[in-house]
């Protein structure tokens, strides 16, 4: 595998290969809802020619209210990822907040993925890698670029070579998230880079007891990121964004993911 790149399924991410796709619902809120939009989202990849991967959290363990809605949990929601696996035949992506959670995500995941206000914790990162499945390390809010060197060192050094990190915006003061594209290449010298595009417009805690955000920039932000030669892009979305159970500011909608994507995909070419 050349330097810099990293194989996941069928496809290589990096290596100035074609544009990765990661996007899915911020949280499961059904079998049905995953199946449908992993579905459409494929077929939108197929068309357009790019590798894609279905994206959602059986537990939003970090919300801003304990009252918020946080999925099925570990064990209804990696069923679910398996079958969207199985039934559709693209890889699936989840998050895992805690040690005791990685073995069983490593068998029904292809990518295990670190939240962003965990990427520093040691023991995550270790027992994520030793799974042998490829890690996403969401780079914390807090983090300077460089600073996630240490977070891909200890995946390495601990059974997987297959890490990628993404950006999902810096705090600037209380309750504003920036993107920093210079951090882009930065990272890129460490690993393939993913732009989380959905997360890094959010205002975290700005709707009072929910994650408020700023949709409309969305594609902004996007396109600056493909001209920043990322190696992929992550985008939560939603067939009816306003009744989203978690990140509904920011979701984008499904039935404009595409206009979205072809946009990103001339800016990088």
């Amino acid at each position: 595998m050349p330097p810099g790149t990293v194989t996941i399924d069928r496809f290589t991410i990096g290596g100035g290969g074609p544009l990765l796709v990661i996007a899915g619902p911020c949280v499961i809120e059904s079998r049905d809802h995953c199946l449908k939009l992993a579905e459409a989202a494929s077929a939108i990849c197929g068309r357009l020619k790019v590798p894609y991967v279905f994206k959602a959290s059986y537990d939003k363990a970090n919300r801003t209210s304990g009252k918020s809605f946080r999925g099925p949990g570990a064990q209804e929601g990696l069923r679910i990822l398996s079958e969207v696996r199985e039934r559709l035949g693209v890889p699936v992506l989840s998050d895992i907040h805690e040690p005791s959670q990685a073995v069983a995500a490593g068998q029904a995941l292809d990518i295990l993925q670190i939240p962003a206000f965990l990427c520093r914790q040691t023991d995550l990162l270790v027992a994520a890698a030793r799974t042998g499945r490829a890690v996403n390390v969401k780079k914390g809010q807090h983090m300077a670029p460089d600073q996630m060197s240490h977070a891909v060192a200890k995946v390495r050094e601990n059974g997987s070579e297959r890490v990628l990190l993404t950006e999902r915006g810096t705090f600037f003061g209380y309750g504003r998230l920036v993107v920093d594209m210079t951090g882009l290449e930065l990272m890129r010298e460490l690993a393939p880079v993913i732009f989380d595009a959905t997360h890094s417009c959010q205002l975290p805690g700005g709707a009072g007891d929910a994650t408020g955000g700023q949709r409309r920039f969305t594609p902004l932000l996007a396109r600056a990121a493909a001209a920043a030669g990322i190696d992929g892009l992550f985008l939560e979305i939603h067939d009816r964004p306003e009744q989203a159970l978690s990140d509904a500011a920011t979701v984008w909608p499904l039935d404009q993911f595409e206009s979205l994507l072809k946009m990103c995909i001339d800016v990088r070419r």
